[in-house]
């Protein structure tokens, strides 16, 4: 019988309980949830494709995945994109948590992800009765053959982003010895150091033009304002998709159909994430000079949606202090041990929060 941690955002309520009791209302850093419009083209589509009695494709329509398959190519330079390597998913945290699982894991298999991580990535492995190992050495674990390695690039919740020779070197160890490399990039679209600009799997210079043995994770949620829609993809390995295909099949994991119009339509468009970009880079930059100026150091945080912050103390103190503004944010201590001195901020809340964030700090 697996154990599960204890949900960790539970143990913030006390505080934004606190951070709620402030004259000027709280500002909400903490979970990263998107606030802005859902695109109206995708709105659009979706209600265009709401008479739907019949019961959804598993695999996704052929529409479907060739929108995602034209999007890889486009924006992410991946070579040999191919539609029906392309599986539609519950939200990806549904695929996080029950991946291992899907993909045969168990009671004597490892599930690798890095120290610093989201935290589902130890679930799905506890879910399927594997060992979860939490490392960023791959040569720390020896002659070991793990079952899955998960990276995150850019990093959840440093924002840290692996250069593509990094993740070669991870791909080759992994293809040596059999395990599957899956790759969660739903802040692929978010960098934002141009000296370091984030890389899927999946792109010729990882993967040497071979998906084999890869999967890559791509989530609507961020680069789309449609976290309510719960709508992801998993592509990559043709063989591997195909086997969670089946899976997914018999199981009923099923995106319901007027999603998959939606999903469509936004990986059609770009310029709706480009816009939203503009967006995060102008909260990015206020709030970091008003963290900075508090006295704050930002460690990593080159991409993704958050900054990775520290006063030189333990996270609760910071998480308190900052509370007592009526800032909420997040605890680095709830993606590793080696978080406990660093505080994730989000920068998905809307303009005028920020802007009430940064007047406070």
């Amino acid at each position: 019988m697996f154990t599960l941690p204890d949900f960790p955002w539970d143990r913030l309520q006390p505080y934004k309980e606190r951070a709620a009791a402030h004259p000027g209302g709280i500002v909400d850093l903490s979970v990263g949830t998107p606030v802005d419009p859902t695109p109206e083209r995708v709105r659009a589509a979706l209600a265009a494709a709401s008479d739907a009695p019949g019961y959804p494709q598993t695999y996704g329509t052929p529409v479907l995945r060739e929108a995602v398959a034209g999007w890889l190519r486009r924006r992410l330079g991946v070579t040999g994109a191919d539609p029906d390597a392309v599986l539609p998913v519950i939200g990806t945290k549904e695929l996080v948590a029950w991946l291992p699982t899907l993909l045969g894991a168990g009671p004597g298999d490892q599930v690798v992800f890095p120290e610093l991580a989201y935290p589902t990535y130890d679930v799905g492995a506890r879910l399927a009765g594997a060992s979860p190992v939490a490392t960023d050495g791959l040569l720390s674990l020896g002659p070991a053959a793990p079952k899955i390695v998960w990276v995150n690039s850019p990093s959840n919740p440093t924002g840290k982003v692996l250069p593509a020779e990094h993740l070669r070197k991870v791909v080759a160890w992994a293809r040596d010895r059999g395990a599957v490399v899956v790759s969660d990039e739903c802040y692929l679209e978010f960098g934002w150091d141009p000296d370091a600009p984030p890389v899927s799997v999946l792109h010729p210079d990882v993967c040497g033009g071979s998906h084999e043995g890869l999967l890559a994770l791509n989530s609507l949620s961020k680069r789309s304002n449609m976290a309510g829609y719960r709508a992801g993809v998993v592509t990559g390995d043709l063989a591997l998709v195909r086997r969670l295909l089946e899976v997914r099949k018999h199981a009923g994991m099923i995106v319901p159909a007027p999603v998959q119009a939606a999903m469509a339509a936004a990986f059609d468009d770009d310029a709706h994430v480009d816009e939203q970009r503009e967006r995060y880079a102008r909260r990015r930059a206020t709030l970091r000079a008003a963290f900075e100026g508090h006295g704050f150091r930002i460690d990593h945080s080159e991409a993704s949606l958050y900054l990775w912050a520290t006063r030189d103390e333990p996270c609760w103190d910071t998480v308190e202090h900052l509370a007592g503004l009526g800032v909420l944010v997040g605890p680095g201590e709830f993606y590793g041990p080696s978080g406990a001195r660093h505080i994730r901020v989000a920068f998905t809340a809307t303009d005028e929060r920020v802007a009430e964030a940064a007047a406070r700090l």
